[in-house]
Order: C-alpha cells, then sequence, then structure tokens
C-alpha cells in the first residue's frame, strides 16, 4: 500500500504530539529525536525526515503561540488589561512557555533570525509594555515580577486546569 499525503500529516500531527508533551515534561535539551521517536512508535531516521533538525520541531509547536504574541504586542492594551491579556496568552500556551525558558532563550547570544533571537525581542516588548517608557527601578523589577511568576507557574501547574490557573494567575499578577 502506498503512504499518502495524509498519512505524512497524521505522522507529522503525532510527532509533534509526542514533542510538545516530552518538552513540556523533560524540556527540550533533556528529550531527543530518539525519545520522541519511541513514544510515536517510529524510528529517529523517520522523525528526522519530518523534522531535522530538532529546532524545527519547537520552531513548529511555538509559531501558534507567536502569531498570538504578535497579536497581543499589536493590541492597544496597557496597564491592567495587558496584564489580563498576557496571563491569558501565557496561560493558553503553558504547553510551550517551557520552551521559552529553555536553551531555545537563554543563548548569550542568539543567532540572527533563530528562533531564540525571536523569543528575546517578544520579551523585551512584553517587558517594554508592562513597564512603560522610561521606568522607575520599582516598575522594572514590578515587570520582572510579574513575568517571572507567570513563566514558573504555568510550567508548574501543567496538571490544573487551565481555567482556575488562568483566574488565579490574574488576580496575582494584578496584585504585584
Amino acid at each position: 500500500m502506498m503512504a499518502t499525503v495524509e498519512d505524512g500529516n497524521d505522522t507529522r500531527r503525532r510527532i509533534l504530539a509526542a514533542a510538545k508533551k516530552l518538552f513540556a515534561e523533560r524540556g527540550y535539551a533533556a528529550t531527543s529525536l530518539a525519545d520522541i521517536a519511541s513514544a510515536v512508535g517510529l524510528t529517529k531516521t523517520a522523525v528526522a525526515y519530518h523534522f531535522h533538525p530538532k529546532d524545527r520541531l519547537a520552531t513548529e509547536l511555538i509559531a501558534p503561540a507567536a502569531d498570538d504574541m504578535l497579536a497581543l504586542l499589536g493590541a492597544d492594551l496597557s496597564g491592567p488589561p495587558f496584564v489580563e491579556a498576557l496571563v491569558a496568552f501565557t496561560v493558553r500556551h503553558r504547553t510551550v512557555i517551557r520552551l521559552f525558558m529553555e536553551d531555545i532563550s537563554r543563548a548569550d547570544d542568539p543567532a540572527p533570525g533563530s528562533t531564540g533571537e525571536a523569543i528575546r525581542t517578544f520579551s523585551d516588548e512584553i517587558f517594554a509594555k508592562l513597564v512603560g517608557p522610561d521606568p522607575s527601578t520599582e516598575a522594572r523589577l514590578r515587570g520582572w515580577a510579574v513575568l517571572g511568576a507567570l513563566q514558573w507557574a504555568v510550567v508548574h501547574s501543567m496538571d490544573q486546569p487551565e481555567d482556575v490557573v488562568r483566574a488565579s494567575l490574574t488576580r496575582i499578577a494584578l496584585s504585584i
């Protein structure tokens, strides 16, 4: 029987789902293509056929979040409405937030045009919207506290219902 385009798309979806789950559980750096292949019952070569190098997986998983981030940054929001929208974004995309926090964005000098550079740019723009122009030391500290709370909370609350996490984090972020 001949493989179809639909079969290939299903395989890609299965690989992406397994990668998303494993990256969220173990982290990007600690998950190999062999781990992903094992989770979907394929060979490492089959996974590499669809996604080589591994950062292509991360890029595809991050793409929907990046589109939502562009919409958030383009929205005419500030103050509490921006914080509420940021919390909603963070909770909605919490399965890929760990990727943001891992090796992809932590490189000291991410390559131009890389996923790491894009994430760093998003982070800088979010921070600027949180603290406003020419922020005081207190405003910068508050911005970092909000971002840190959101990042760490969503990574460590994967087992909690999204609506509960969103409501709690909105209250917490607005109180900072």
